[in-house]
């Protein structure tokens, strides 16, 4: 039985093939979609939940806990955009939690920054503080 390609229609073939596959490489590549630009701090703070987070850490440098803890309270409830964001706001959570003596508070603020985020883990330092070290570490136990 004879092919239905003559042997010159099979080479006609595999040049059209050829020079498809060099056009194609020849093609200007599209370029790449930039990433969006981070937002300004100016853009943050027009966000309540970003703005209630700077609002939070401020007061809790300051050493005034209580007023630390309703503002990181407001940014988690107005939902923080960014999960480094909301894991940085229940661990400050937890360390007022714990310094408070409210130990189960303290676990689950630990354990609600790692489901946020889950690379969030402590400094050395932080990790070894006598207060919120401990608790820190038997929220790491499987």
């Amino acid at each position: 039985m004879k092919s239905a390609f003559s042997s010159s229609a099979r080479l006609g073939c595999i040049a059209v093939l050829a020079l498809a596959a060099l056009a194609s490489a020849c093609a200007p590549a599209v370029p790449a979609k930039p990433p969006p630009q981070p937002a300004t701090l100016a853009e943050l703070m027009q966000r309540p939940a970003e703005r209630a987070l700077v609002e939070g850490i401020r007061h809790y440098d300051e050493g005034q806990y209580t007023q630390a803890e309703v503002q990181l309270r407001k940014a988690l409830a107005a939902g923080l955009a960014d999960p480094r964001d909301r894991a940085s706001a229940h661990k400050l959570l937890a360390f007022i939690t714990c310094t408070s003596e409210r130990l189960a508070d303290c676990a689950a603020e630990f354990t609600a920054a790692r489901a946020a985020d889950p690379h969030f883990q402590l400094s050395r330092s932080e990790s070894g503080h006598p207060v919120w070290g401990p608790i820190y570490r038997l929220t790491l136990a499987p």
